[in-house]
């Protein structure tokens, strides 16, 4: 981070601070959140958590997760409360994401507000809105860069146990469970530092993989055996998802989370799709193996980004046309999907 100095300073007095990340926030976005606001009350600052929307009901146990303001279309009121909060701060952090379109209808409030804004992420091509920014691309999760955030300031000795699992959840999940290519030496030390510091991993295991609600299995069972599409001249799958079908097993917030990693369990496949209706337009995620980059494929014809091996867009077309869309793309990257 450049101007530490100044950043340090500025946690030395206590502060309004409001904690915000993006658009239906998975374990590392909410934990890399909670955590950090646990470590800020330590240093005596009133600190509010914001997400604007939903998260996934598997994540409740975080501590402080009932505390959360999460904006709700349903609920107007959630949005003015999270307004009046953005608005009275005196800092503002945005974790996980790295523009404020990620933060949909928060993102005018945030980018007008008069506090002082800090980005937190590890996310390609960051937008430039904030006075200090702590990016780092080779991080396989905020989470840890949390974490180093907290150790470069020298202060780990106040991460307790609740912060503890909130940053080792994200760590673990943002990883794939230490399985994916993103997991170096640093995070298996983060994750030996953090349990040192309380984090109990096989619980934080079960409380994320070992709390299906029964539909969510049904709808995992039906994706398996009808959805799962492989189209081997190009070592690629796909999964297409209707409204219709998540309202058949009652989709929840997060009940569709992983399941793009499928594809890519399936031998020979490189890259693998999860397109869903979702309220509107259709949101994609992309996940690949090697050397292919989906952030690059996102950002060009789906609105979107992430990282080199996972990404995420969006289309404003139907789920059938943006399917024939995504295969039409494939002819053009078939050499560079079959050359390993």
């Amino acid at each position: 981070m450049e101007n530490f100095q100044a950043f340090q300073q500025l946690l030395l007095k206590p502060s309004s601070i409001v904690v915000v990340t993006h658009f239906r926030p998975d374990a590392d976005a909410l934990g890399s959140s909670l955590g950090l606001k646990g470590y800020l009350q330590k240093l005596g600052h009133q600190v509010v958590c914001i997400t604007p929307s939903e998260f996934p009901a598997f994540l409740n146990w975080m501590p402080g997760s009932e505390e959360v303001i999460v904006v709700r279309k349903s609920k107007p009121e959630t949005q003015r409360k999270a307004e009046d909060s953005i608005a009275s701060a005196d800092i503002i952090f945005c974790l996980d994401f790295n523009a404020l379109k990620r933060i949909e209808s928060l993102e005018n409030p945030v980018r007008v507000a008069s506090a002082i804004k800090i980005m937190i992420d590890h996310h390609l091509e960051p937008e430039n809105f904030a006075q200090f920014s702590f990016w780092d691309v080779k991080s396989a999760s905020t989470a840890g860069l949390i974490f180093q955030l907290i150790e470069n300031l020298n202060d780990l000795s106040k991460i307790d146990a609740s912060v503890a699992n909130c940053l080792y959840a994200g760590l673990m999940t943002d990883t794939g469970g230490f399985r994916h290519n993103n997991t170096g030496v640093r995070e298996f030390e983060i994750a030996a530092k953090l349990t040192l510091a309380g984090a109990v991993p096989h619980q934080v295991a079960a409380n994320i993989y070992d709390s299906n609600s029964l539909n969510r299995l049904r709808l995992t069972g039906f994706v398996q055996l009808q959805k799962l599409t492989v189209l081997k001249e190009f070592k690629t799958a796909y999964i297409c998802l209707s409204k219709e079908e998540l309202n058949h097993y009652e989709a929840q917030t997060g009940d569709t989370e992983g399941l793009v990693n499928m594809g890519l369990s399936v031998e020979g496949v490189r890259l693998s799709v999860l397109m869903h209706d979702r309220e509107g337009e259709v949101k994609l995620s992309f996940r690949s193996t090697g050397d292919f980059s989906v952030n690059d494929l996102a950002r060009k014809y789906f609105s979107g980004g992430g990282h080199r091996n996972a990404a995420g867009g969006s289309s404003k077309d139907s789920l059938q046309q943006t399917l024939e869309r995504f295969i039409a793309l494939l002819p053009q990257y078939q050499n560079e999907l079959n050359n390993r």
